[in-house]
């Protein structure tokens, strides 16, 4: 009896890690061989995040790939339906919510290579939605590491600042910006004020 299941080259590939550890860099790195194999590829970035550029995706060091706006107030379903793209790239996922789990596994599952990168902790070291949920639906995961500004080692946290002194824990938990906002830090050189 012949099989009725489609079998597909679709997956989800997450690059994930502190701010500064290169994530958006190597999304950036990714989708240039794409293009350089020929394959048709869809980059999205929400529109909160217009740090480096309001049209395109920017790393720290400066790189840049055009991309399509998704405002927050869009429906993820009818932005994400009928892609024509082989390549769906998708940056700073930590800035939309849970349903993009739900569509990045529908366009694998039609056959997409699905590359999606954003930060999995918040400032203060807990998870940050969707990102560790895409994490778990994943088929291929990279954890960057930055490093710590206070001591050098390996980082995996996102220090906020604000007014150049840890962040209370009571701070919002979105509030885009840079360096003059963040830092890396290790485990044990991570603040988050209480009390």
């Amino acid at each position: 009896m012949a099989s009725t299941e489609v079998q597909t080259d679709g997956h989800i590939e997450v690059i994930t890690g502190s701010m500064f550890s290169g994530k958006t860099e190597e999304l950036i790195r990714r989708i240039e061989r794409a293009e350089i194999a020929g394959q048709d590829v869809k980059v999205f970035k929400p529109s909160i995040d217009d740090r480096y550029s309001e049209e395109e995706v920017g790393s720290h060091n400066g790189s840049k790939w055009k991309a399509y706006v998704v405002d927050q107030d869009e429906d993820i379903d009818s932005v994400f339906s009928n892609l024509e793209a082989d390549v769906i790239a998708i940056d700073e996922a930590n800035f939309f919510d849970k349903s993009l789990v739900e569509r990045c596994q529908q366009l694998a599952d039609g056959g997409k290579r699905v590359i999606v990168s954003g930060i999995d902790q918040t400032f203060r070291g807990e998870p940050f939605e969707p990102v560790p949920s895409l994490m778990a639906s994943a088929e291929y995961i990279d954890k960057l590491r930055a490093i710590c500004t206070e001591c050098g080692k390996p980082a995996t946290k996102n220090q906020r600042l604000i007014n150049g002194e840890p962040a209370h824990a009571d701070a919002p938990t979105v509030d885009v910006g840079g360096k003059e906002k963040y830092q890396a830090r290790c485990r044990h050189c991570h603040e988050v004020k209480t009390g």
